[in-house]
């Protein structure tokens, strides 16, 4: 069994976009006729850069090769250009192509992902959501209103959602990290207040960042939501400096979640020994595809951490969350996005059931693509999957975030 083919479509989901402008999935297949699907999820270059680095990664690394050797293609990859640590785009091309992979495998075997990586632990997995715009909802003024908050934060509760986050702290600025404006901080409290008196003790809260903050200025923001008990602090300072987050973590009484950001065990490893966040958050189109975050999941058990797959890009990389998921004993909860285009692209083939998912049973991903459909969302744009604005925060009006793709500047 060799891998002899590669297609790499770059589908853009319908406005207004949840789960980025545009989502790369990578379609590989071997000689005797095996397809299996992947996802990178790499947001430093665009599109068309991106395509030229799957396909180098490939040539050079799993074209002719058996699929079976996951580890050894880790370490080719890994290794290139005399390199031997973590790149966000090369390990973003490499993880969507190592799905692809276990989704091969499972295929050949006839059996679901999940009973590969160690088998069943987890049948029904706890999904949470970020608090998305309802029908009626202005897409503007939505971020920075804690009571259209708390109607999306209700709606997600009455279909069986335990969890719901959200990130009113200001702007998603490459001024980072800043010190949070006062106007910020209380907008945060403002959120936790009423999101916390309308759901009471049905759902967790999770507080998101984006990495926006100084470390003292985290510290400042989250002692002050602490009185709502969030379940997590996200990513509460940038990933450039992976030492400063204990110092986060020993200031406040909120656990420390991070990790989107992220790639291979590595830079995974610094957090769990200086005690920097407690909750792992790896999007496996960039940790380094599913046998690398089964490591990271065994490496965050062994400090009694727990993990949360992230997710913001398409169904493809949430189905391999949900089989890491389905298979590890220290899993927290889940990322999911619900939208029709999610659905539509693999055929419904996954489920939520009252706030949980219910991990496929059919063999590899357990997923049915419709490239078609896939095909007939091209993405004809410039920006990148998510964007950063210029302009730095705002110390006098109101900062606004406008959910995870902003308006392209021109």
């Amino acid at each position: 069994m060799k891998l002899t083919d590669l297609d790499v479509l770059i589908t853009a989901p319908p406005a207004p976009g949840w789960g980025g402008r545009y989502w790369i999935l990578v379609k590989v297949t071997t000689a005797d006729g095996i397809t299996g699907w992947g996802e990178c999820y790499a947001a430093s270059v665009g599109p068309v850069a991106m395509e030229a680095v799957i396909r180098d990664v490939f040539e050079r690394h799993f074209l002719n090769q058996s699929p079976e050797n996951i580890e050894w293609l880790f370490r080719r990859t890994f290794s290139s250009g005399f390199t031997q640590r973590p790149d966000l785009t090369v390990m973003g091309a490499f993880s969507g192509l190592e799905i692809a992979c276990w989704d091969i495998l499972g295929k050949a075997r006839d059996r679901p992902v999940w009973a590969l990586l160690g088998g069943m632990m987890n049948p029904r997995i706890r999904a949470y959501s970020y608090l998305y715009p309802l029908a009626h909802h202005d897409l503007t003024g939505f971020w920075n209103d804690p009571d259209q908050a708390a109607e999306s934060a209700l709606d997600l509760v009455a279909r069986g959602y335990t969890a719901v986050k959200f990130d009113p702290a200001g702007p998603y600025t490459i001024h980072g990290g800043h010190q949070p404006a006062l106007s910020d901080i209380s907008r945060s409290v403002a959120f936790c207040r009423t999101l916390r008196a309308a759901v009471g003790d049905r759902a967790d809260l999770l507080f998101g960042t984006h990495g926006q903050f100084s470390t003292s200025g985290a510290i400042r923001l989250g002692q002050a939501i602490e009185p709502y008990l969030p379940l997590w602090f996200e990513e509460p300072i940038p990933p450039d400096n992976l030492l400063e987050f204990s110092e986060v973590a020993r200031a406040v009484r909120i656990p420390i979640a991070t990790g989107e950001r992220l790639t291979t065990k590595s830079e995974f490893a610094t957090l769990l020994r200086t005690g920097g966040a407690k909750i792992l958050q790896p999007a496996l189109g960039r940790s380094g595809g599913l046998w690398e975050t089964r490591k990271i999941a065994a490496l965050a058990e062994a400090f009694n951490a727990e993990m949360a797959p992230h997710l913001y890009a398409g169904p493809v990389e949430w189905a391999a969350n949900v089989h890491l998921a389905a298979a590890i004993p220290n899993l927290l909860m889940a990322e999911t996005i619900e939208t029709p285009f999610h659905s539509a692209l693999i055929r419904d083939s996954i489920t939520i059931d009252n706030g949980y998912i219910l991990p496929p049973t059919t063999p590899g991903l357990g997923i049915d693509v419709d490239e078609a459909l896939a095909r007939a969302h091209p993405f004809t744009g410039t920006g990148l999957h998510l964007q950063m604005q210029d302009t730095p925060c705002d110390y006098q009006n109101d900062n606004l975030f406008m959910g995870g793709a902003p308006p392209v500047p021109r």
